[in-house]
C-alpha cells in the first residue's frame, strides 16, 4: 500500500512515523512535507487546498490511500475530490467537515444528537455584542469569557478572560473582520482530547490526550496552535473515556449519518470534564496536533491498516487496538515571538535526534535546517511512565539550539505529581 500524506506539520511527521512501522505500507509521500518528513517519505511541493493538484498528484504516484492531516483542506471539500477520483482517502468530506468548519453547524448537530456542551449564543452583529457579553462570563455569575472566532482560525482564535474589556475587544476585532462571533459558558474541570477514527456509526477512540494552548508555563498568555500534549491519562478513569465514546462521539457520529453528512476519519473532541460530567468544548474534523504526536508514537496497531478500513468502509472489522506500556510526552519548540508574527530561518542544531519532530522547518541549499514557521519541533519523549516520558522528552529539548525559541517546562508536570482529578 501506497500512502501520501496532506500537510506539512509535525503531526504529519508523527503519521509518516507511525506509518512507516505498519508492514503493509510498501511506499510514503508526502505534500508539501518539511526539512524532517523529506528524511522518510519522497516529497512533493503541491497547493494542498486545490483539489485538483492533489488529485493530479496521488494519480502521478498511483496513491492507494491519500491521509489528509490539516484542517483547511478537508473544509475545502479536497478529501470529496480524492474519493470521487477512485482513491481511498482518509479525511471527512465537505459536509462532515463543518464540524470544524462552522462552530454554528457543530453546535446545532450536538443539540439535535443530546450531547452535553456549552451554552453559547452567536453575534453576527456588532450592535448586539454589549447584551450577549451581559449574558456571560462574570457578568452572569461565571468564571470568564469564552469568546469563539465561528471559523477555523487555526488553534488562536479563542479568548478566555476575566477581563470584559479584553473578551469585548477580541469579539469586535472579528466582528469588524466580517467573522461571526459565538459567546459561551465557561466549563469547568481538566480538558481531554479524546480521538476516534470514525466510519458512518462506527467508532474506534485512540488514547485519551491532554494539550496545553497557552504559550507560557502555568497556563500563562495567549493562545497558540498548542505548546505540548501527553498521553495517556492517569487520572482519567477508563469509564469517563467509556462514556465519552457512547454518550457523545457515537451520537454525533449517528446524527452526521441522519443529517446525509456522514463522517469518515478522524473525529477529533475536545472535551472539559466538569462537575457533572463530560462536557464538549469542541470538535475538530482530523488528527490534534500536538496530541496525536504522544498518542502515535504509543501505538503499536498497524496505523495503515486502520486508515485504509476507515476509508474503504471496514472499520468494523478492525481488530482491538493494542497500545505501548508507559506514557509519552510532547515538548513544542517554538521561534522567538510566537504566537506572534514568529521570526524565521535561523540555523537550528539537534532537530535530527530520535524523538524530535518537524513541523516549521526547511532545510537550505548548503544543506542546514532552518526555521520557516512558528512552531517549528515537536520533541516527544516516551517512558514506563510521565516522569520518565517528561525526562526524556526535556532532555532532548534541552539539546535542541535555535536562536530565540523558547517551550514550556511544565508539560505533563501537574498530571506526573497527581495533582489532577476528576
Amino acid at each position: 500500500m501506497r500512502v501520501l500524506v496532506i500537510g506539512s506539520g509535525a503531526r504529519e511527521h508523527a503519521l509518516l512515523l507511525a506509518l512507516k512501522r505498519d508492514p503493509q505500507v510498501t511506499g510514503l509521500a508526502v505534500a508539501p512535507g518539511n526539512a524532517g518528513t523529506a528524511l522518510i517519505a519522497d516529497q512533493h511541493n503541491v497547493d494542498v487546498g486545490s483539489a485538483d493538484a492533489v488529485v493530479a498528484l496521488a494519480r502521478s504516484i498511483a496513491a492507494d490511500l491519500v491521509v489528509i492531516g490539516p484542517e483547511v483542506p478537508l473544509v475545502l471539500g479536497v478529501a470529496d475530490a480524492v474519493r470521487a477520483a477512485g482513491i481511498a482517502c482518509f479525511g471527512p468530506g465537505k459536509d462532515a467537515a463543518r464540524i470544524e468548519g462552522s462552530k454554528a453547524f457543530a453546535k446545532d448537530v450536538m443539540t439535535a444528537a443530546g450531547v452535553p456542551t456549552a451554552i453559547s449564543e452567536m453575534v453576527d452583529n456588532p450592535a448586539h455584542l454589549d447584551a450577549a457579553l451581559n449574558r456571560f462570563g462574570p457578568a452572569a455569575g461565571q468564571q470568564a469569557w469564552v469568546v469563539k472566532d465561528d471559523g477555523l482560525a487555526a488553534g488562536k482564535g479563542v479568548v478566555v478572560t476575566a477581563d470584559r474589556d479584553a473578551a469585548r475587544a477580541h469579539a469586535a476585532s472579528l466582528l469588524d473582520d466580517g467573522h461571526p462571533v459565538l459567546l459561551e459558558s465557561f466549563l469547568d474541570g481538566p480538558e481531554v482530547s479524546l480521538f476516534c477514527v470514525v466510519d458512518g456509526e462506527t467508532v474506534v477512540p485512540l488514547l485519551p490526550a491532554q494539550d496545553f494552548k497557552r504559550v507560557g508555563d502555568g497556563d500563562t498568555g495567549p493562545n497558540t496552535g498548542g505548546m505540548g500534549a501527553y498521553a495517556p491519562l492517569p487520572w482519567l478513569p477508563d469509564a469517563i473515556t467509556d462514556q465519552i465514546v457512547n454518550d457523545i462521539v457515537k451520537p454525533v457520529a449517528a446524527e452526521m449519518v441522519r443529517r446525509g453528512s456522514s463522517f469518515s476519519g478522524l473525529l477529533y473532541a475536545g472535551l472539559a470534564i466538569t462537575s457533572a460530567g463530560p462536557s464538549v468544548v469542541e470538535f475538530n474534523c482530523r488528527f490534534g496536533d500536538p496530541e496525536t504526536q504522544s498518542v502515535l508514537s504509543l501505538l503499536e496497531s498497524p496505523l495503515g491498516q486502520l486508515l485504509h478500513a476507515a476509508a474503504t468502509g471496514s472499520l468494523d472489522e478492525v481488530e482491538p487496538l493494542r497500545w505501548q506500556p508507559g506514557a509519552a510526552v510532547t515538548v513544542v519548540i517554538a521561534a522567538e515571538h510566537y504566537p506572534g508574527r514568529p521570526r524565521v530561518g535561523d540555523v537550528i542544531t539537534g532537530s535530527e535526534a530520535a524523538g524530535v519532530l518537524h513541523a516549521g522547518t526547511a532545510r537550505r541549499d548548503d544543506g542546514a535546517v532552518v526555521s520557516s514557521g512558528g512552531r517549528v519541533l515537536a520533541v516527544v519523549g516516551t517512558g514506563l511512565d510521565l516522569a520518565a516520558a517528561r525526562a526524556a522528552a526535556y532532555t532532548t529539548a534541552g539539546a535542541v539550539r535555535l536562536p530565540g525559541s523558547h517551550f514550556r517546562s511544565d508539560i505533563a508536570l501537574r498530571a506526573e505529581r497527581g495533582e489532577i482529578s476528576v
